[in-house]
Order: structure tokens, then sequence, then C-alpha cells
């Protein structure tokens, strides 16, 4: 009998040691070596490599060719009906890719997957879950599966879903040979183990070869792959660092337990942006997608309040309006408080001492807090003249009419900079309702050609174009 080999493996990053190390040479976290047990056969090649046209990777000799010989024609992109996934995604699911979904316990990644599966009775879906058994599934299909009228029939939705309760890689891809689906959808990464490796599931080595397993098939079947995975307590995907270099797309689903709103965010993607965001709202049937964000993420007040702003933001290609509130106070203690919710507390920082110092207002002994409503986190720029707005509103106690919205980027010399994409973000406040937006003069047209300045004659809101804070406080506050 052939000798049993072990390694250590970090469990933060996956580094590989022949011996435990106390810290780790590769990402220098400290403890987090542990033994797993290494036994790989020699067959390299599983079963169901069949399906790939007949044929085995043994019998292709890849070779190298010049970039100019290559065919390529534009991929085709299956369409689902969840549109903001498709936002997320690029555009649809690409044939062949690994896209790695993580979220907190409980968040509703499971929910968003098997409603997905049940969406699109014209697919064969193939729904592997390691943590649920089928009736547990089959619970959950019932609640999320929209009833038919007048006690009509169910119809087609979840035809094309089959589920398979399996953690073992060989079992599973046993079933994929048989069923041949369109979409595999894995819940979760974790969970699954494979014979090639003798450690638990979810240790590092298993979770690198099952995906890596998982990999191959994905690219010689051109069949798309859904991974959920865990995350960590600091918020990371549990596993190797590695896991999430191998997969093509990694999505983020975040949000408040304790609150109704969802956010799917794109970390990597190979296939399309990586700055879009899809909206979800979590309801006792399931995830509903929210189409339209700005009339969520704006709260609807009858009576003008003080250190309220609306600012026009960008999500990728989307546009939104998010409402920024300001609280300035008069410090209790000796050090005043700096607290930021959903914004950067630098950037805070910075925009305190430009009003202190290009606009006179003594703020160095007051208390300031910020606050992005929705619990979303905002890192584009042109917030930061609504925010500044918001912090002398409040501490001048002077409201700001809710039909005023600004874009545009605050400097450390008080001008108020162009931003981008200034004509999707005036036509959002256009169509919401909104009488003026506040924006800087630079994104005028002048003499000279450019990309970012506006064309003012088929809109009808009113339009401020400011080149300085001052001006911008001078206009609201007379």
């Amino acid at each position: 009998m052939a000798k049993t080999k072990s390694a250590y493996f970090c469990q933060s990053c996956g580094f590989e040691a022949p011996k435990w190390l106390g810290k780790c040479p590769s990402c220098g976290q400290w403890n987090t070596f542990v033994e797993e047990i290494v036994d790989k056969p020699n067959a390299a090649v599983p079963n169901w490599k069949s399906i790939s046209n007949g044929s085995t990777s043994l019998q292709r000799a890849n070779k190298a060719v010049q970039v100019t010989d290559i065919t390529y024609s534009e991929e085709h992109r299956i369409l689902t009906p969840d549109k903001e996934l498709n936002r997320v995604l690029g555009g649809g699911i690409v044939p062949g890719s690994l896209v790695l979904i993580g979220g907190e316990p409980g968040i509703g990644k499971s929910t968003l997957m098997l409603q997905l599966a049940l969406s699109m009775p014209a697919a064969k879906i193939l729904y592997v879950s390691g943590e649920e058994s089928d009736r547990q599934l089959k619970m959950r299909a019932e609640r999320i599966t929209p009833q038919p009228a007048n006690g009509g029939a169910a119809g087609v939705i979840g035809q094309g879903c089959f589920v398979l309760t399996e953690t073992s890689t060989q079992n599973i891809f046993k079933q994929i040979e048989q069923l041949q689906p369109d979409l595999v959808i894995v819940d979760s990464i974790q969970t699954l183990h494979s014979a090639h490796i003798e450690s638990t599931p979810g240790s590092v080595s298993q979770v690198r070869e099952c995906t890596a397993e998982l990999l191959r098939f994905a690219k010689e079947s051109s069949t798309p792959v859904f991974l959920i995975g865990h995350i960590t307590k600091d918020g990371m995907i549990a596993g190797p660092k590695i896991l999430e270099h191998m997969v093509d797309t990694v999505l983020q689903f975040e949000g408040d337990r304790h609150h109704v709103y969802r956010i799917l965010r794109a970390i990597k993607n190979r296939f399309g942006s990586a700055s879009e965001l899809g909206i979800y709202e979590m309801l006792g049937a399931g995830l509903r997608e929210v189409s339209n964000p700005s009339e969520i993420l704006l709260s609807q007040r009858d009576e003008a309040l003080s250190g309220i702003t609306i600012s026009a933001t960008l999500e990728g290609l989307r546009p939104m309006l998010i409402e920024t509130q300001a609280l300035v106070s008069t410090s209790a203690y000796g050090t005043p408080q700096r607290s930021a919710t959903g914004f950067d507390t630098r950037r805070m920082n910075m925009l305190l001492a430009v009003l202190e110092k290009r606009c006179g207002f003594r703020l160095g002994n007051q208390d300031v807090f910020l606050n992005i409503t929705g619990g979303i986190r905002v890192e584009d720029p042109a917030i930061d003249l609504g925010l500044a707005a918001a912090i002398i509103s409040s501490h001048e106690d002077m409201p700001i009419s809710s039909k005023t919205c600004f874009a545009g980027e605050l400097g450390l010399s008080g001008e108020i900079r162009a931003v981008n994409r200034i004509e999707q973000r005036i036509a959002e406040a256009q169509k919401l309702g909104f009488e003026q937006i506040f924006i800087s003069k630079y994104n005028l047209p002048s003499g000279k050609k450019d990309n970012n300045q506006l064309d003012l004659s088929h809109y009808n809101i009113e339009i401020k174009a400011v080149s300085r804070i001052e001006e911008v406080f001078g206009l609201l506050f007379g």
C-alpha cells in the first residue's frame, strides 16, 4: 500500500507547505496552517469528459497559434428572465462560464438561484444541493413559485428544473452525463468533496480540486456553472483566494437581514463591467427585481427638513438618485466625532476641511455624521456637492428644496469639477420630477470638443451651472 501523503495548507490564502509554520509566508496570517491528507490517483481524466464532443482531452493536442489566426465570433449569451442578473453579468450568462456567488448566511443566495432555475422552463437546469434535502427544496419552490389564478394548472414553471442532493463530484458528473443540462447550479462549493483528495469537505485542497473539476467541465462542455460560496466572519469568501482567481465572475450578495432590500454586486467579471449592481426586494414569495432603484432610495417626506439633499450617482451604467443626509451638532466632548455610513470617512474629512478653509464655516468643534440611505455604499465623487450642501444645511438649520438635486465633484480649492455621463444623471432627475439640478459649468459646451460636455437643448429641468462652492451656497441660502 502506498504511503499516505499529507501537506499543510493555509486556511486564509491556500499556501501549501511541507511542514507546519506559525506564520504564513504568503499572506502573513498567524496560526492558519492545517494538515490535510493529499492522495491523488493516476487517473487524471474524469469520466465526464466524454460528453465534450465525444472525445477526451488526451485526444486533443494543443499547440501555439498566432493571435491573428484565431477566429472569433460574438458569443451568444443566455438571457434569463431576471433583468437585474443579466445586467450584473454584463448582458446575460456566457456559455462555459464559471460564476461564484457569495454572501452572508440567510441573505438569499439559494433563493436567488432556485428562483432562476424555476423561471427558465425552456432550459434544462440541474440544481445540485449539498446542504438541503429534496423535500426542503420542494417547500421553497412552492413558496416562491407564483400560484395560478382561478385554480388553474401550474403551467410550465419549474418544468426544466432538476434537483440532485449529492456532495460527491464523481456522482454529480455521472448525473450530468446522463442529463446533459444547459445550466448547473451548485449549492454550495464548500460541501462538495472529490475522491481524488482524502480530506474533509470545505478544506482548502477539497475546494480547490472540486472547483478545478467543475472548471474543466464548464470549459470543455460550454455549460455555464453557478457556484454558491460561504463567507467568513470578515466578509471574505471562505476557502483559498485562488478560488476567486479560478472563476470567471465573482458576485457578492449584500444587504442587511433586517431590511428588505438586497444588492447583487459584481466584484470580478471577465465578460463585462465589474461596477454594475442589481437591487432586489426580499418578500415572502421570493426576491423581486427593483427596476427603478431611485424610488426606493428616496424617502417620501411631507415637510422640508434640514441636512437632507439628493445626489445623482452612477453604478456602472445605471444612474441613481440617492438621499444624502448630514447632521452637524455642537460637540459635547473635547474631540469632535466624525462618522460616515456608506461613504469614505477620509473623503468626508476632506470635504469638511474645504468648507472651513474656502467658505469660512467653523466646523472644527462640531460633531458631523453622514449617512447614505438605502444601505448602499457610494464611491462616486459626484456626490461631493450634495454632501457639502447637506452639511451646511444642517449647520445653518436651513432646509433645501426636495426638488433640487446635485451632481458635481468638489476640489481642494473649492472648485466644482466636471463628472462623467452627466446626461444620464440629468435625464434620471428629470424623469423623477426634479425641478433643478446643480452641475459643474465645465460640463457645459465650450469652443473645444469634449466628450464630457453637455447639450442643453432637450432638457426641461432647470440646470444650475456653477464653478465654485461659494456660488452654490449663494444660490441656495442667499
